[in-house]
């Protein structure tokens, strides 16, 4: 959520969000970043919360927003005329500037921030949008005249990777028009089909396959309410977020690009901004309970969005539509950083599967023009929380236009005139120098990172949830059963009395590509769960998977290793309690779960079909890995 143009009282009723005070600031003179685009190798991956490059060396994610390709049209009014985009700069679906200053001119800008990488915009339109931009919108790149929205895109994103920069495409809006609000685009299949948006994605995906600096993408913009649903996390339904960028993360990785990180934005909105009424901004908290878990367990990336002028259950509006809750710039640094760790940052901060690198995709506050004691100084706060955390992020916006009337944005760390002058944060009297040059100038990690424990979970809660390449490709394993399976680096740990779900861990055996599904006790050694049915794995081989019917075990997938592993077996009971032997999070939130040590593997699962149970795991046989 950015600066919002007004909309009328129905939208201010949902999520409108007004623009800052502006004024006149003091200069500020500040020095510059000390390092520039550094040399890194593609793909980008992920060891626990840190994205690393092809050679396992830290790459922060120190990025910005370049928008405008997915709109600046406030969404009333001829498209054609300034001033009925959001602050009167009208992108001509394009990214911002291209008008004003050479392509070339404003990536070597990018690299004079300090900057290393850059978020993308596009809208789901711009993709099919074959009328040609006018030739005015682009004076300054005037090679770029007649081509299409999309052929414009193309080739900012090849100056940008030529010049070093990563490039994250990020699916901003369906229509191409200014964001946010009750303007179509509140989800991902707000204005088209669930179908569309996993199409346009695969084509843009294998658009830029073969250019290796394209490292991300970042499925879509601060998914909130419409005017008359709110979007969820876990419900299985058309408006379930977690499950929608599930699917197309697994389905980029597997038929588009497997290099790519997917990055998942937590929800911005639920509910109707009155007071009395529930409304929330639930950010990244569902994922505590309930995360991703993709094909590849090295890709996954969570995002998350904080302005000052917003707040945990603040919307951003002024007058009609304005609660009695508090926005983050109301917060004491202290409740801040608790907040703010309680939505987000607890991905980086804690070890569990929800465990990730968190990149705030975007934060902002005016510039020159803003002189408000609050904003100003939650920045300098935020901006504290981003060293102190050492977390990536992505300033918006990069861009914008500079009017000498003074009727600007001002929040674009570069601006340009009419004329091609640039006004940026180094030119002289910009406050918000001084804070970025700290950001960008404080101690992080660099260097090798070490792989270590991967924790995931399994979540076949309304349908499968085989995430093994292997698995997949032998086709349906268990025909009418909800199936788990862990991807192919990880082994089962641990499972829930109820609720289906499953835990995974890394550091287990290596899988030799055989694999057998276990539906009675052909393999049960001697009785570790007397009176209960027993599914359990063969000599050498371990728990990747399991299928349910309903809330009966249904199989035991038990997956082949060359490896020797142990014989002696003790068992696991959690029907009437937790029994848990080792870290990962909550991974089934209300439930009883067993979980086996952390040097141990599953080499069985028992349950009881006698009057009165279900058939759901009660009991666990958990082998030492090593004989």
């Amino acid at each position: 959520m950015r600066l919002h143009t007004a909309v009328g009282v129905a939208l201010a009723l949902l999520l409108p969000a007004a623009a800052p005070p502006s004024s006149t600031a003091a200069p500020v003179m500040s020095a510059r970043p000390t390092q520039l685009v550094a040399g890194w190798t593609p793909p980008l991956s992920t060891r626990g919360r840190y994205v690393v490059d092809a050679n396992g060396n830290r790459f922060r994610l120190k990025s910005g927003s370049w928008h405008g390709a997915s709109g600046t049209w406030n969404g009333s009014g001829d498209p054609a005329d300034n001033a009925n985009h959001h602050a009167g700069e009208n992108s001509n679906r394009m990214p911002l500037g291209l008008d004003r200053a050479p392509i070339a001119d404003i990536v070597a800008g990018f690299a004079e921030l300090g900057l290393n990488s850059i978020r993308l915009q596009f809208s789901n339109e711009l993709i099919h949008d074959t009328t040609p931009v006018p030739a005015p919108a682009v004076a300054a790149n005037p090679t770029l005249a007649g081509k299409t929205p999309l052929e414009v895109y193309d080739a900012v994103v090849q100056q940008l990777t030529a010049a070093g920069f990563a490039v994250i495409l990020n699916n901003h809006t369906n229509t191409t028009r200014w964001c946010c609000g009750l303007d179509g685009n509140e989800r991902w299949n707000a204005s088209q089909s669930t179908a569309t948006w996993e199409s346009d994605w695969l084509f843009m995906v294998n658009r830029y396959k073969t250019n290796p600096r394209v490292v991300g993408a970042d499925l879509y913009n601060e998914v909130r309410r419409d005017l008359l649903v709110d979007p969820n996390w876990g419900a299985g339904d058309e408006h379930d977020w977690f499950a929608a960028s599930q699917h197309l993360g697994d389905r980029i990785l597997t038929e588009a690009n497997p290099n790519l990180l997917i990055v998942v934005e937590g929800i911005n909105w639920t509910g109707v901004p009155a007071d009395g009424l529930p409304h929330d901004r639930p950010t990244l908290t569902p994922a505590r309970y309930l995360s991703h878990t993709l094909v590849a367990s090295d890709k996954l990336v969570y995002s998350a969005h904080f302005y000052g002028y917003t707040g945990p259950r603040h919307s951003g509006a002024t007058g009609t539509g304005e609660t009695h809750d508090p926005r983050y710039e109301d917060l004491s640094p202290e409740e801040l950083i608790s907040e703010l760790n309680r939505q987000a940052f607890f991905v980086t901060g804690e070890e569990g599967h929800f465990t990730a690198p968190l990149w705030i995709s975007e934060f902002g506050v005016g510039g020159r023009e803003e002189t408000g004691e609050k904003p100003r100084a939650w920045f300098e706060h935020f901006v504290d929380q981003l060293i102190r955390t050492d977390a990536d992020f992505a300033y918006w916006p990069l861009v914008g236009w500079h009017n000498t009337s003074g009727a600007d944005n001002g929040w674009a760390l570069l601006a340009w005139t009419t004329t091609g002058q640039r006004i940026g944060l180094y030119d002289g009297d910009d406050w918000r120098a001084s804070a970025w040059t700290r950001l960008m100038n404080a101690p992080t990690r660099t260097g090798p990172v070490a792989v270590g424990t991967v924790w995931k979970m399994l979540s076949p809660d309304h349908g499968d949830f085989v995430e093994s390449l292997r698995m997949r490709s032998a086709g349906d394993w268990d025909v009418g059963a909800r199936k788990g399976a862990c991807p192919d680096d990880l082994r089962l740990i641990g499972l829930s009395h109820t609720g289906n779900r499953g835990l995974c861990r890394s550091g287990g055996p290596t899988p030799s590509g055989a694999y057998e599904v276990v539906r009675d006790e052909r393999n049960v050694s001697s009785d570790w769960a007397s009176g209960y049915t027993k599914y359990q794995c063969a000599p050498n081989f371990y728990l990747t998977g399991y299928s349910v019917r309903g809330a009966r075990v249904s199989s035991a997938l038990c997956t082949a290793t060359s490896q020797s592993l142990g014989n002696a077996g003790r068992t696991l009971w959690f029907d009437r309690g937790d029994n848990r032997g080792g870290a990962g999070g909550d991974f089934a939130n209300g439930n009883y779960k067993g979980q086996c040590a952390d040097d141990e593997y599953v080499a069985g699962i028992a349950f009881t079909t006698r009057v009165g149970a279900t058939g759901t795991p009660d009991a666990l046989y958990c082998r030492k890995l090593m004989s």
